[in-house]
């Protein structure tokens, strides 16, 4: 039986929860009033979450915090209504983080995150294209942390972020029960380094962390596997 895990509800519990400052919890009421208002005429998250905002998804978010990188720029990979990316940017905008690039193709959802940007005066890089399209981009190179949230099966999920994977880049994932299953099957395609964490919103959830990501079979004739 999986055990139940102590709610983080409220403003009051999630600050206790990850020791942010108020006006950190103040630009997250916003971003809850905007949730609420902009999902009355856009899907932008299950409605059956709603009334657990802080917990299913603003908690959910910022649990990543404790296994990034100090410093680094992120990119956050269909970003959706801005989860995980522009909760972490809220977060740990009086920290010592980089960048959060944020990608989304989406144009409503992407209006949607524009506007929390504005009213709460946080900072990110909002890139409205599909993930492929960044593929070499200079502003991408050397990012320390690559995250996504219910966009795809990790196998797939590698195949996106190969390309901004660096020597000291960290994929941070989260997944659903079946996380083993599909750390399983991306193994059959991929080296990396992993660990499971559990997660704080979910007993049966894992954040999945990789890093030094290869390919075990060059695509190019005539070269060794990784």
């Amino acid at each position: 039986m999986v055990s139940e895990l102590a709610l983080i509800d409220t403003p009051e519990k999630f600050a206790d929860e990850f020791d942010v400052s108020r006006e950190t919890v103040a630009r997250l009421e916003i971003y809850e009033r905007l949730l609420r208002q902009w999902q009355k005429g856009t899907n932008l998250v299950s409605p059956a979450t709603l009334d657990q905002i802080w917990h299913r998804h603003f908690a959910d978010s910022a649990q990543l915090l404790n296994y990034a990188p100090r410093s680094a720029d992120w990119i956050d990979m269909g970003t959706g209504a801005g989860f995980p990316g522009l909760v972490v940017a809220i977060c740990s905008a009086n920290r010592d983080t980089g960048t959060v690039h944020l990608v989304e193709s989406n144009a409503r959802k992407c209006a949607f995150v524009r506007e929390v940007v504005r009213e709460t005066g946080c900072f990110v890089e909002m890139h409205q294209t599909r993930v492929e399209s960044l593929w070499g981009d200079d502003r991408l190179t050397g990012v320390g942390c690559i995250t996504a949230r219910a966009l795809a099966p990790l196998s797939d999920l590698l195949e996106l972020s190969a390309p901004f994977f660096g020597p000291t880049a960290r994929g941070l994932f989260l997944k659903g029960g079946k996380a083993e299953v599909e750390l399983e099957d991306s193994a059959e395609n991929w080296r990396f380094q992993a660990d499971m964490h559990p997660s704080i919103t979910d007993a049966r959830a894992r954040i999945v962390e990789l890093s030094d990501l290869r390919r075990r079979k060059s695509d190019n004739v005539g070269e060794a596997d990784a």
